[in-house]
C-alpha cells in the first residue's frame, strides 16, 4: 500500500467506542500514513465518541441513540465536525463517496441495515457484526455477489481461514477446523453452570471482547455464530465445519483440503493483528504487536466440545441446517437472553432455554426478505421477553 497522503485508506468505524472499535483506532494510531478516520459512529458511550472525535477528526460523527446529540453537539462545537444521531444516519453515513472502507463493530442486529447500505454503496467492507451474517447470511452474500463488494473477515477465525485460503485459488475445501477457547466453564459440571454469575462470565481466559460476546463465547453460542458466519463467507455447508476447543487460542483456525493437507494460522490472542490484517489488505504491515514464543507453550491441545452442556452450539447447526429465518430468530433470542443475564434477571442455563423455546414458537419462514428478517427479529424478541417471565431460574 502507498503511504502518500492522498492515497490513505479513509475508514468508517461503525461502533469505534466497542472493543473492536477501540482497537481498530489503536491500528489507525499506529499507521496514520496508512490510513485516516472519515467517520465514527457509537451506541451510547457519548463521553468516549466525544474524545476519540476530538484525537481523529473525523469529517463526520454519529450517536445512534438520539438522546445523546445535544451532548455530542455541545462537545464537538469548536471542531468542523459534522454531527448527527439515529440509526438511520449511520445508515446514510457509509454511502459517503470518499469512504473507502466501512469497519462494521456495532453489536448485533444493529449491525445489519448498515452493512446492506455500504454493500450497495459498493464500499470494501471489514467485517467484525458476525450476526449480520447469521441473520441474513443469504441475502448478504446475495447481494456482495451483486454489487462485487469486497467483504474482509475481522473475527480472528474467519481471518485465519482467510488467511488459509490465500493461492489456494480453485483447491477445494474438505474441511473448515474452527477452533475455540471453550471459556471460562469448559470444565464445569451441570450443577456448577446454574450457579455461574455474570462477574464470572465476564472472565474471558484469553481475550479481550466486549461484555455481550464474552457472554457468548462462554455459552459457546459465539462459535455457533461464527460457524454460519464461515458457512456465508467460504461457501461450505455445516456438514464440513468442525468445532474444537483449543484451550490456548494460539491456533485461530484451521483448513483441510482434498489432499488430506491441513493449513493452520498462528499468533497471539491479539484482536488487533486480524483488524490490521483486514483494514490493510492486500498488504502486511509491520506492527509492534506480541510475537508468539514457541517456547512458551510445552503443548496445544484440542477436545470436541460437550453440547450436553454446553447446547447453544448444537441449536445454531440446527438454524443453519433449517435455513431461512431461523439463524435470524436464534440471533433475537440469544441478544434478549444475554442481555437478561448481565442485568442479573435470567441464569446461564436458562438462556439456551429462553433460545430453544423462541426458535419453537416463532413462524419459519423459507425464503425470507429484508422485511420478513425484520419482522422475524421484532418477533421473536417479542417471544424471548415472553420466555423470560415463564422461565424462572
Amino acid at each position: 500500500m502507498s503511504h502518500e497522503k492522498n492515497t490513505k485508506r479513509r475508514i468508517a468505524v461503525l461502533g469505534s467506542t466497542g472493543s473492536i472499535g477501540t482497537q481498530a483506532l489503536d491500528v489507525i494510531r499506529e499507521h496514520p500514513e496508512t490510513f485516516e478516520v472519515y467517520a465514527l459512529t457509537a451506541n451510547n458511550q457519548v463521553e468516549r465518541l466525544i474524545q476519540q472525535a476530538r484525537e481523529f477528526l473525523p469529517e463526520m460523527v454519529v450517536i445512534a441513540n438520539e438522546n445523546h446529540y445535544a451532548r455530542l453537539k455541545e462537545g464537538l462545537h469548536d471542531l468542523p465536525v459534522k454531527v448527527w444521531a439515529g440509526s438511520e444516519a449511520i445508515a446514510q453515513v457509509v454511502e459517503a463517496a470518499p469512504i473507502d472502507m466501512v469497519l462494521t463493530a456495532m453489536v448485533g442486529y444493529s449491525g445489519l441495515k448498515p452493512t446492506i447500505h455500504a454493500i450497495k454503496a459498493g464500499k470494501m467492507i471489514a467485517l467484525a457484526n458476525k450476526e449480520t451474517l447469521v441473520i441474513a447470511g443469504e441475502l448478504i452474500t446475495r447481494l456482495i455477489s451483486e454489487y462485487k463488494t469486497p467483504l474482509l473477515p475481522v473475527d480472528s477465525e474467519h481471518s485465519a481461514i482467510f488467511q488459509c485460503l490465500t493461492g489456494e485459488k480453485d483447491n477445494a475445501i474438505e474441511k473448515i477446523i474452527l477452533t475455540a477457547s471453550g471459556g471460562p466453564f469448559r470444565h464445569f459440571s451441570q450443577e456448577q453452570l446454574k450457579q455461574v454469575t455474570k462477574k464470572e462470565a465476564l472472565q474471558h481466559p484469553n481475550w479481550n471482547m466486549g461484555a455481550k460476546v464474552t457472554i457468548d463465547s462462554a455459552s459457546l453460542m459465539n462459535k455457533g455464530f461464527e460457524m454460519i458466519e464461515a458457512r456465508w463467507l467460504f461457501g461450505v455447508p455445516p456438514e464440513r465445519i468442525e468445532v474444537l476447543i483449543h484451550p490456548q487460542s494460539i491456533i485461530h483456525s484451521m483448513v483441510q483440503f482434498e489432499d488430506a493437507s491441513v493449513k493452520a494460522q498462528l499468533g497471539v490472542p491479539d484482536m488487533r493483528i486480524p483488524i490490521q490484517y483486514a483494514m490493510a489488505y492486500p498488504h502486511r504491515l509491520p506492527s509492534g504487536f506480541e510475537r508468539l514464543n514457541f517456547s512458551k507453550y510445552a503443548a496445544l491441545t484440542f477436545e470436541k466440545p460437550d453440547t450436553s452442556r454446553f447446547r447453544n452450539l448444537d441449536f445454531a447447526f440446527e438454524a443453519i441446517r433449517l435455513g431461512g429465518n431461523m439463524p435470524c430468530i436464534l440471533n433475537a433470542a440469544n441478544e434478549i437472553a444475554v442481555a437478561a443475564f448481565l442485568q442479573d434477571k435470567t441464569g446461564f442455563l436458562t438462556m439456551s432455554d429462553i433460545i430453544e423455546k423462541t426458535m419453537q414458537a416463532v413462524p419459519f419462514i423459507v425464503s425470507p426478505s429484508l422485511d420478513d428478517y425484520i419482522q422475524t427479529n421484532n418477533e421473536a424478541r417479542a417471544k424471548a421477553e415472553e420466555m423470560l417471565k415463564v422461565l424462572h431460574f
